[in-house]
């Protein structure tokens, strides 16, 4: 157990929607940028907590794609919030499930006693890399952003219990976007190679990867972490697509246990976590003392686990 409780946290969902059928997707408004987003769930983050971003040890980015290559964009956010700060701020990237490593990291952190406070804030604009000829994609994703205050916790049975995290690459280039960087730089962009630079995924190829290697990714998760599905009290999955309830099943997560609002929210990128569990703490649903599994799978292709007793 590594101590460390929830102590604040915020969201952010633009107001403004589109409809695919009954699937309802947000869309950031016009004027409003991804920083914007990030400021308002981590202002709302703190002041749920009751502090001032002066009192913030470090400031965790948790998103897949950010405001620009450089500087990171936790110091852009720190800029804004504590324009003297003087705090630590990076960025950590596991795409989809960013905040569930940024989660793992800031809580071994706390433990160490490097860090007492630290503040992670996730959100993406994915819609802004959406390619329209890819129907599959293009009806996905939605623009949304929240964010976490995590504190040392003087209860020892409250804090992340155990974590998981794996790669296999066999499937680096299911979900991808090529361009913007040193791989496919800004200098070779041009008509042909547009597409490069715009989100790119192979459906059926993400998604038989997942059927493939979920079952066994859990067993050994469960296994480290010493507890069973029964010990459960809710699990708050990645909103990855409408393949998200055959995924659960493919673990043995019954039906009730596992929120599945994709048809509502559709996939929020590295938001998606942190803002269904932002919901479920907001409803109540989770309280002090409850066991949660965040969960998802991302680019690359990632599996991230992460039990916490809040």
């Amino acid at each position: 157990m590594r101590p460390c409780v929830i102590a604040g946290y915020g969201a952010y969902l633009p107001g403004r929607t589109v409809s695919f059928g009954d699937q309802v997707r947000h869309r950031v408004e016009p004027g409003v940028s991804q920083l914007d987003m990030l400021e308002a769930a981590a202002r709302e983050a703190l002041d749920a907590a009751g502090i001032g971003a002066d009192q913030v040890d470090c400031i965790i980015g948790a998103v897949a794609a950010g405001v620009q290559p450089l500087p990171c964009t936790a110091a852009l956010l720190q800029e804004r919030l504590d324009p003297r700060g003087e705090t630590a701020a990076f960025d950590v990237n596991s795409t989809c499930t960013s905040f569930i490593t940024a989660l793992d990291v800031a809580s071994r952190y706390i433990a160490d006693g490097e860090y007492g406070t630290v503040l992670i804030v996730s959100g993406d604009v994915g819609t802004r890399f959406l390619n329209p000829a890819q129907t599959e994609s293009a009806e996905l994703f939605s623009d949304a952003a929240a964010a976490v205050v995590l504190t040392a916790s003087e209860d020892p049975e409250r804090g992340v219990i155990a974590s998981l995290q794996q790669t296999w690459a066999s499937y680096a280039h299911a979900t991808e976007v090529r361009g913007g960087l040193s791989g496919v730089p800004p200098q070779a962009y041009s008509e042909a190679t547009a597409t490069d630079y715009l989100f790119d995924m192979d459906g059926k190829a993400a998604l038989m990867g997942m059927v493939r290697v979920l079952p066994r990714f859990f067993r050994r998760f469960f296994d480290k972490a010493g507890i069973e599905i029964g010990d459960l009290d809710l699990v708050v999955p990645h909103q990855a697509s409408r393949a998200l309830g055959l995924a659960m099943r493919r673990v043995g997560i019954p039906a009730g246990l596992f929120v599945d609002d994709v048809d509502r929210l559709g996939n929020m990128v590295s938001a998606s976590v942190p803002y269904v569990l932002v919901e479920q703490l907001r409803a109540g649903r989770i309280g002090a003392g409850d066991t949660v599994l965040l969960c998802g799978t991302a680019a690359g292709m990632t599996a991230n686990a992460l039990a916490i007793r809040l």
